[in-house]
């Protein structure tokens, strides 16, 4: 199966063509993911009546829901209902109406009302991937390709390319189109000569979507996927990221030193392209005229924050740099999109944090996770250890499917290969015998107390992982049970990758609320991205329930602490991606006890030391590399001081976390600090060329 491009002539759309004509056959679409099909969308039309059914199974959870739209003039819906189950369970009950010029809904998010003489586009909350199609029709329609939604903010849609699938009598013309405004990222939707859905991939798809009986294809579908956005990504990196042939000289900062917990005195920081080359204390000389100078106005300057619980999307990295993070461990990615990935980045090619990868090793099931390999045998998983081994990984994570019987040779083939291994405890495996067979790190907070919680038969590869966190609360830390698993991470030095932000999101977040934690930047997002994450993750039937909840995470906060106290390594990871929520990572630890330093540390010096890079990263110092992030304040004495940026270095390029935000449609939380320029160095006498030019002409003074 291949992908042929050809010149914009050859495809001419039928603009007043129909999603599906009155009375067709249901349109039927596949949902991918890593090569394998875990969902599906079938889709029935009688005359302006559309039913869609949208189901995906995918590592034990995915949403279920039917979708009841009406359709009327210009292809925008006059009716929409929602009725079923979200990712992780949650009920969905959704509905839209507009008639006689008054369009009403009401969501998980919210319920609202507005006057309107015609029928407004209204975007789903809990939508499938079907509503890609009506939304780039409805743009389609008007002559900029531009709409204005309900509940608020305009819809965009732009032609890419044109493309034809397959070949012969099998080949399909589509148009391929980039849809934004809904989300974070694009989303990109192929339409046929019909304007009928053949394919969604990107934006929150989690893989493929695709017309059934053409899955062959997905593999073609994201190599063009791969294309397009690096495309995307280099014009926002090329736009975005600035770089100088010059020193530049960050004045008037305080340095956070992690390794002392301190702040020192006003001082300079000299940087040439990737590394640090001066730190002077207490600098009054006037700066020379031939570098940068960036005043920091008493701010302070930190090492970049680690995500040490990632998984990489190419669209991610400018969140996360304009947050902060300047290094993250990947914890299970599509392979080839990785490879690909990663020397993108060497290459400053596309905007994205330093990545440490772990190579995912999943066990087969019906709640299997799609992501690395998933062997069939003993000797298929050390194969595939080698793999890794042979391009760099730095760990092998395990998966909730796996065999327990398998972990113990598992990292012993990695231990001996130099990989470290880490992971979710298997499902009726146990974090004591997972400790004894290998492990170096445990990810998630959850997976750790699961085994303190829960009866050795009950099944975590569903969403029980999740849900069996309400019982937490009554968990006795002293128990005999509790701390010989800690004396034993104790003794074997275990790490834990705690992630304590997303089971808040998870357990907390409560539908038309905002999430705790979330209150400092949701309202800055777009408007789509507001509205996912006001909803509940998890089923309420009553009050008790919900007290049980917060009383389970009121027993995550007691659990890092205690940890923190028994001297075991903590990593802040987030299982997200959006950069604020390893801010609010760090926020959970200071929350639990930590002082404003020691959460500080755990996300900057105490990551690299678990990498095994403090001769290079960590802290500022001279010859180290100037991973660097300027803040107004003191986030010492105020850790909330690190959600607000100015200034963010890594691999040699400035980023202005207000240019990024501005760009991604995001309203920015802090102003971009004074850059003076450098000036050209006078012409030399043995070659008459200008000594030291190169420089940006920027002025971000506001």
């Amino acid at each position: 199966m291949i992908i042929r491009l050809f010149g914009l002539a050859a495809i001419t759309l039928f603009a007043g063509a129909s999603a599906a004509p009155p009375g067709a056959e249901p349109e039927r679409l596949s949902i991918v993911s890593n090569g394998e099909t875990v969902g599906s969308i079938v889709a029935v039309t009688e005359d302006d009546h559309l039913t869609v059914d949208y189901r995906v199974d995918n590592n034990g959870r995915g949403p279920k829901h039917r979708e009841e739209i009406v359709m009327g003039p210009g292809g925008v819906p006059v009716s929409w209902t929602v009725k079923g189950s979200s990712l992780m369970g949650g009920a969905v009950d959704e509905h839209y109406r507009w008639a006689d010029g008054h369009a009403e809904w009401s969501s998980q998010a919210d319920k609202g009302e507005k006057a309107a003489a015609s029928p407004p586009l209204y975007v789903v909350n809990d939508d499938s991937p079907w509503a890609a199609g009506i939304y780039a029709r409805a743009a389609l329609a008007r002559p900029d390709g531009r709409i204005d939604v309900l509940p608020g903010g305009t819809l965009s849609v732009a032609k890419v390319r044109d493309v034809t699938i397959g070949e012969g009598a099998a080949a399909t013309p589509v148009v391929l189109y980039r849809l934004t405004g809904v989300q974070l990222s694009p989303s990109y939707v192929m339409l046929d000569r019909a304007r009928r859905l053949y394919a969604v991939f990107g934006g929150n798809e989690g893989g493929v979507v695709i017309r059934a009986g053409q899955e062959a294809a997905v593999p073609a579908i994201n190599r063009l996927s791969t294309e397009i956005e690096a495309d995307y990504a280099r014009e926002l990196q090329q736009k975005l990221a600035h770089r100088f042939d010059t020193p530049v000289r960050i004045r008037n900062v305080r340095i956070f030193d992690p390794a002392s917990g301190k702040l020192s005195a006003l001082s300079t920081v000299v940087v040439m392209r990737d590394t640090i080359t001066q730190v002077i204390a207490d600098d009054r000389a006037p700066p020379p005229d031939d570098e940068v100078v960036i005043d920091g106005e008493g701010g302070t300057l930190y090492p970049g924050l680690h995500d040490m619980h990632a998984h990489a999307a190419l669209m991610s990295g400018l969140m996360y740099l304009a947050a902060g993070v300047t290094a993250t461990r990947d914890m299970g990615n599509d392979n080839q999109f990785m490879l690909d990935l990663l020397p993108r980045i060497d290459a400053g090619e596309v905007a994205w944090p330093r990545i440490v990868p772990n190579g995912f090793l999943e066990g087969r099931s019906p709640y299997s996770a799609r992501f690395g390999f998933i062997p069939a045998t003993l000797e298929e998983a050390l194969r595939d250890v080698h793999w890794y081994a042979d391009r760099g990984y730095f760990e092998i994570k395990i998966y909730n499917s796996m065999n327990p019987d398998w972990v113990k040779p598992i990292a012993a083939e990695a231990h001996r290969l130099g990989l470290k291994v880490t992971g979710h405890v298997p499902a009726f495996d146990s974090p004591d015998r997972v400790i004894a067979d290998g492990y170096d790190t445990i990810a998630h907070i959850n997976q750790l107390m699961l085994g303190w919680i829960l009866d050795p038969t009950e099944d975590t590869r569903t969403p029980l992982r999740l849900t069996a966190m309400a019982r937490a609360g009554a968990l006795d830390l002293r128990s005999e049970r509790v701390q010989r698993t800690v004396q034993a991470m104790k003794q074997k030095g275990i790490a834990l990758d705690t992630t304590a932000v997303i089971l808040e999101q998870l357990m907390l977040s409560r539908a038309g609320a905002v999430p705790p934690g979330q209150e400092d930047f949701l309202s800055h997002m777009p408007i789509g991205f507001q509205r996912y994450r006001k909803r509940s993750f998890v089923t309420l039937k009553d009050s008790a329930e919900d007290e049980a909840y917060h009383a389970g995470f009121a027993k995550i906060l007691e659990v890092i602490a205690m940890l923190h106290r028994q001297g075991i390594r903590l990593l802040p990871g987030t299982d997200d991606t959006t950069g604020f929520s390893v801010q609010r990572e760090v926020e959970l630890y200071v929350k639990a006890g930590m002082t404003p330093a020691e959460a500080l540390r755990a996300a900057t010096l105490g990551s690299e030391e678990y990498f095994g890079r403090t001769d290079r990263l960590g802290t500022i110092a001279r010859g180290k590399l100037a991973d660097l992030v300027l803040v107004p304040g003191d986030p010492t004495r105020d850790i909330t001081a690190i959600k607000r940026p100015r200034l963010v270095m890594k691999g040699g390029a400035i980023y202005f976390p207000a240019e990024i935000y501005t760009a991604l449609g995001i309203v920015p939380f802090a102003t971009s600090p004074a850059v003076r320029p450098a000036k050209p160095m006078a012409a030399t006498a043995a070659t008459g060329r200008a000594v030291g030019f190169g420089y940006e002409d920027i002025d971000h003074e506001d």
